[in-house]
């Protein structure tokens, strides 16, 4: 038993030596509103003209008289 508690441990201060050493890391969790940070560019839309409005159907031959 006393294995497993040594090996957490061994274990645990490796993961804190590996994230010290790692430069800035957040560890604060999920950022929301402003505080959230988007590295991807945002898209630049142009918006397409809008379609020439169909012309009326003509009526069926069996309705005009």
């Amino acid at each position: 038993m006393w294995k497993i508690a040594v090996g957490f441990a061994l274990f645990a201060g490796l993961a804190l030596y590996i994230l010290s050493k790692g430069g800035d890391i957040d560890m604060s969790g999920e950022k929301h509103g402003a505080d959230a940070t988007h590295s991807e560019a945002p898209a630049a839309t142009v918006s397409a003209p809008a379609a020439a409005p169909a012309a009326p159907a003509a009526p069926a031959a069996s309705e005009a008289k």
